[in-house]
C-alpha cells in the first residue's frame, strides 16, 4: 500500500517521496504541520476529536510510520512491527467526514511546507487509498 515500488532498486531509492519530499527532516516537519494545523483549524474539529489532549504520541507515531512507508527507513516497524493500520484504528469512528478532513490537513501541510506539485499529487492519490480503507463508519 505504500507509495514506493520496492522494484525500483537501488537506482529508484534517490527518487522514492522520502527522497523527493527532502528526508528525515521534511518528514518530520510535515508530520509536525499535519498536527499544528489539526489543533489549530476549526474544520479540523472532527479529527482532532479523535485523538488523545496531547498529540506527541501521534507526531511521533506518524513520523515513524511515514518514514517507512515514504520509502525511507522503516522506523515504525523496527520499533513496532508490522503497523497494522486499519486494526489499530478500529476503535475510532471514521468515517467519510474524519477521511476528508485527514486529506485536506494533510493537503494543506504539504503546501504549506513546499512538498512540490507532481509528489502532492502523487501522495494525495495513495494518502486517499490508505485514509480510505481506515473508514470503519458510513458517513
Amino acid at each position: 500500500m505504500g507509495v514506493p515500488d520496492p522494484s525500483e532498486g537501488v537506482e529508484g531509492a534517490a527518487q522514492t517521496p522520502y527522497a523527493l519530499l527532502g528526508g528525515d527532516a521534511a518528514v518530520r516537519a510535515l508530520v509536525e504541520r499535519f498536527y499544528d494545523l489539526m489543533d489549530l483549524e476549526p474544520q479540523f474539529a472532527a479529527l482532532r476529536a479523535l485523538h488523545a489532549p496531547d498529540l506527541a504520541q501521534a507526531r511521533e507515531k506518524l513520523y515513524l510510520f511515514l518514514s517507512g512507508w515514504l520509502g525511507g527507513p522503516s522506523l515504525y516497524i523496527e520499533r513496532f512491527g508490522h503497523p497494522m493500520l486499519r486494526r489499530r484504528h478500529l476503535p475510532f469512528p471514521i468515517g467519510t467526514r474524519e477521511r476528508e478532513q485527514w486529506l485536506a490537513c494533510m493537503a494543506q501541510a504539504m503546501a504549506e511546507q513546499g512538498v512540490a506539485e507532481g509528489l502532492r499529487a502523487r501522495l494525495g492519490e495513495a494518502f486517499f487509498q490508505t485514509a480510505d480503507w481506515m473508514r470503519n463508519r458510513p458517513g
